[in-house]
């Protein structure tokens, strides 16, 4: 299957090349209150009709803050290392006319290409979070696209704000390399993990790893904002591969390159997935009733609507897999109605939950039947992304790591992180 870039590969129109598409993990194909301007849940990189790409030129040792201001204020890009209050080295970028730019972060200013927002474990929004419990940065990162094949894209810590100055202050993690080059650390970091294999169903989590400054790997610091970094990885490099996780402490970014994205699924080939699911006509063991998995667009905004109790919605015992429509036989809590409930078919006991279809395409590493099901959140998609998903570690908070269900961002259960669904056919 072909994703909706087949169209721009095929046509002899000149549309513009694509470099790739970032997407938020946690969002099942649009932000819960809709995709609005540069703040939604994914974002393609497309050649620019003007190359913005900058790149490192004179460096500036000052030994005054007005010396600083003045170098700052040339309207030029730069990058301030502050050693001291008596010294600061300033690394003066000029026009790259092979790559372009583009800046990803929590503000909303006009250099902020992507706007991105802490995810809610579970799907909300995080409009409602306020801004000063936010630990993205408001220039969080940077990723430079060479505009030649193999249009290879980089990316870099920290973004260039308004007045085009990247400002490491004193307490941030900074140092001088051995061939003389300034580099640092942002606060909270930019990590970025590669899977072993790129983004296929053979594919196997890689190591995490630290992106300075100036684009250089290194290993983990103690916790997220330790001021010692970790060492140098000299074999590898920032180069973003197909499936690539960029995490900015608070929200996880994948990167789909534009090859990558040519073999996913299509929201036609999902919603076809769909329909055959439903013309297959599965039945509730109990109320014998039909079940139907609502629209994409049902789907979609399911998180922040809330669990369903509609006739044909299909419910899943997730100990068993064994799907039914919602009733209200086996209760086993008082407290939480759906917690404990005991399956009519198996008499197991365990969560019984809606199911709701996986709607973002470039979370599929594979165009297989949705039959498998994210424990505890009923987010259902095939069963090799299931397993890929399942095996992958996510920063979450400022040292742990957790596999996480990439529709709604919802811890997936240490035991059992996923269910494969069994459906019963109509009697007739």
């Amino acid at each position: 299957m072909f994703s909706t870039g087949q169209e721009e590969h095929c046509a002899p129109t000149k549309e513009p090349v694509k470099y790739g598409e970032l997407v938020v993990l946690g969002y099942n194909g649009t932000l819960p209150n809709g995709d609005r301007g540069r703040r939604k849940s994914r974002f393609a990189l497309y050649k620019r009709a003007k190359a913005n790409g900058v790149k490192p030129s004179t460096v500036h040792i000052l030994n005054t803050p007005q010396a600083s201001k003045a170098v700052n204020c040339k309207g030029q890009h730069s990058i301030s290392y502050t050693l001291s209050r008596n010294q600061t080295v300033v690394v003066e970028y000029c026009h790259d006319k092979d790559t372009d730019m583009f800046q990803i972060g929590r503000s909303t200013e006009g250099p902020i290409d992507f706007v991105v927002t802490d995810t809610v474990s579970g799907g909300g929004e995080g409009e409602e979070t306020p801004i000063t419990q936010s630990t993205i940065s408001r220039f969080a990162c940077r990723v430079v696209c060479e505009r030649n094949p193999p249009y290879t894209a980089r990316i870099y810590a920290a973004g260039f704000d308004s007045s085009k100055n990247i400002f490491l202050g004193e307490k941030a993690a900074k140092w001088k390399n051995p061939d003389g080059h300034m580099d640092g650390l942002t606060t909270n970091g930019v990590l970025v993990m590669h899977p072993r294999g790129g983004f296929t169903e053979e594919s196997k989590p890689g190591v995490w790893r630290e992106i300075s400054v100036c684009g250089d790997v290194y290993t983990l610091r103690e916790t997220r904002s330790a001021q010692t970094r970790g060492k140098l990885v000299e074999s590898e490099s920032n180069v973003l591969e197909d499936g690539s996780l960029v995490d900015l402490c608070g929200a996880t970014l994948l990167w789909r390159t534009a090859d990558g994205l040519f073999h996913t699924p299509t929201q036609k080939h999902l919603e076809a997935l769909r329909q055959e699911l439903n013309a297959a006509r599965p039945q509730c063991p109990v109320g014998l009733n039909t079940l139907a998995f609502p629209s994409m667009q049902r789907c979609s905004r399911a998180l922040s609507s809330g669990p369903t109790q509609e006739d044909k919605q299909p419910w899943v015992y997730l100990a068993c897999g064994h799907v039914h429509g919602y009733h209200d036989w086996g209760h086993r809590s008082e407290r939480d109605a759906n917690a404990q409930r005991e399956c009519p078919m198996c008499r197991t006991v365990g969560p019984y939950v809606p199911l709701w279809l996986g709607c973002e395409p470039a979370f599929y590493v594979d165009t297989g039947a949705p039959t498998y099901a994210f424990v505890p959140c009923g987010h259902v998609c095939s069963e090799k992304s299931a397993r890929y998903w399942a095996e992958i570690p996510l920063p979450h908070g400022t040292h742990a790591f957790h596999a996480a269900c990439p529709f709604c961002a919802t811890q997936l259960n240490l035991m059992q992180k996923w269910a494969k669904l069994i459906f019963q056919g109509p009697v007739d």
